[in-house]
């Protein structure tokens, strides 16, 4: 039997984008900025990054046209690695920070303690112990008392700090909280990691590049996140100084975080970071998280729960009302217990998150609260 092939560009051309559609596109949700899309822009230079034959596992020009735009923003030295996933550049550069004996400090509502699946145990091998942090942020007073209590031959002694910046909570480290906090950690020996999948959130949130926030506060290595500003499995270690975070490269290939097409990785966060895109995104999340926050706060019968620094809004309402809402139109409950029928939600805004957006969710709230009281 035989296999005829296409003789022509128009016989191979495949079918329209809409018709291989399996969502709809008119859904607007705030379950969380990984439901969004790419940036048109991002998915540009994914386009123009297609075609033809280049180097493969990072030998090829748009990693190295990375490199040098990182650069740009983290330092002369810096190096870069790209990856997969957030995950895979958390457990990569905390195995790079860290002896295999010795553990590391995070917050106890970290999403590498919670939300990976027990990745850094099980492929890194580190333990990981939480500190306390209202808000989501560390203190350094706990940040000494811990490493001094892992000081026992009993006990996994700490090697490493790692930081989310924007927390799970949607709150900021300041620059100085920064500061503070990687002081205390090298004067007892530690190195210091960021979880930055928002940190273009942070950054912008503070009026701050995202070198202000890392390399130059004493970060030893960065997981700086696109995916969640505008791209599609756009992520990369960053490590700030040489010798900082060593072997990251041969650890890459031992998580399975290095990818032969790297030049689709690398040319998405190019895209995001050769102008001001990650800025813009960035912004305009947190322009709709502040429009949703105030829109909150007017209403009756709901709470905001954290204060709102980023792209995060937490609020508390009526149980009945928050699983109505949340059937109309998608988010989480973050906290199901919070008091006696009552939850904590958390809505999260995107890149392309619009006020209509924002206002349409507050409305729904509103009904919602109305039929609450109304006894419905």
């Amino acid at each position: 039997m035989s296999t005829t092939l296409p003789t022509s560009a128009a016989e191979a051309a495949p079918a329209p984008a809409a018709s291989r559609r399996r969502h709809d596109a008119g859904v607007r949700a705030f379950a969380s900025d990984n439901a969004s899309g790419m940036h048109p822009d991002v998915l540009a230079a994914l386009v123009a990054a297609n075609g033809g034959h280049v180097g493969s596992y990072g030998g090829d020009p748009y990693t190295a046209a990375l490199e040098a735009s990182l650069r740009e923003h983290f330092g002369p030295d810096a190096e870069s690695f790209p990856v997969l996933t957030g995950t895979g550049a958390n457990v990569v550069a905390l195995q790079a920070l860290t002896q295999r004996w010795e553990s590391v400090l995070v917050s106890s509502d970290a999403h590498v303690l919670l939300d990976e699946g027990g990745a850094p145990e099980h492929v890194a091998g580190t333990k990981l112990i939480p500190l306390p942090s209202p808000d989501g942020l560390i203190d350094p007073a706990d940040l000494e008392r811990a490493v001094t209590a892992a000081s026992s031959p009993m006990a996994a002694p700490v090697g490493a700090l790692s930081l989310t910046q924007s927390t799970e909570l949607g709150t900021v480290y300041s620059v100085e909280h920064l500061t503070q906090l990687c002081r205390t950690a090298h004067r007892l020996g530690l190195r210091v990691h960021v979880d930055g999948a928002r940190l273009a959130n942070a950054a912008v949130s503070l009026g701050t590049d995202l070198g202000d926030i890392t390399t130059a506060v004493g970060v030893d290595a960065v997981s700086f996140g696109g995916t969640k500003n505008g791209g599609a499995i756009a992520e990369v270690v960053v490590v700030t100084a040489p010798g900082s975070a060593p072997g990251v490269g041969r650890l890459r290939k031992q998580s399975l975080q290095l990818t032969s097409k790297a030049r689709f990785v690398s040319a998405q966060l190019l895209a995001l970071l050769e102008g001001d895109l990650w800025q813009r995104n960035a912004a305009a999340a947190n322009t709709s998280a502040a429009r949703l926050a105030a829109g909150v706060q007017a209403l009756d019968g709901a709470r905001l729960t954290r204060p709102v620094q980023s792209n995060g809004v937490f609020a508390e309402l009526p149980a009945a009302v928050a699983a109505r809402a949340a059937a109309r139109v998608p988010f989480h409950v973050w906290d199901a217990h919070r008091g006696p029928d009552t939850v904590e939600v958390r809505w999260v805004c995107s890149f392309d998150t619009e006020p209509a957006d924002v206002d349409g969710l507050l409305a729904v709230v509103a009904e919602e609260l109305a039929a609450h009281r109304g006894g419905a």
